[in-house]
């Protein structure tokens, strides 16, 4: 059985085309200088609509987490750590931590975004800083 894939419309298509090359991109505004999470046609922060696909750092840290030991379909090899990182510049974003023992795991981990692979798209993931202290 298949991992499912997300949705992509108009306004998410740059985020999801990104992932698949490997590269981690979020809408920021021209307005305010903020990036933002789920893209969306207009800024959160300011409503400007004036938006551009940037790159950014790419690193956060652990905000909260869950350990799934249900998975909601078959397709899911149990347990795996679902996880709420919160980006250096600010977004939060709902991911699952790769590379970790479940029980490794705690708030305030230093993560780095990695790609993880479903067919032809890749979606972000969060994985340990192997040496938390050289990025900060």
């Amino acid at each position: 059985m298949k991992l499912p894939l997300p949705s992509v419309d108009p306004i998410t298509e740059p985020y999801w085309t990104a992932a698949s090359r490997g590269e981690f991109l979020l809408p920021r505004c021209r307005a305010c200088d903020r990036f933002h999470h789920h893209p969306r046609r207009w800024c959160p922060h300011c409503w400007s609509s004036d938006l551009a696909w940037e790159r950014p750092s790419g690193r956060g840290t652990v905000v909260t987490y869950s350990v799934v030991h249900q998975p909601p379909s078959p397709a899911f090899a149990v347990p795996y750590v679902l996880a709420v990182v919160k980006l250096d510049e600010g977004p939060q974003l709902m991911c699952n931590l790769l590379g970790i023992d479940a029980a490794d795991v705690r708030c305030d981990l230093v993560v780095e975004v990695v790609f993880e692979r479903r067919g032809e798209m890749a979606l972000p993931q969060f994985r340990p800083v192997a040496d938390a202290r050289a990025l900060r």
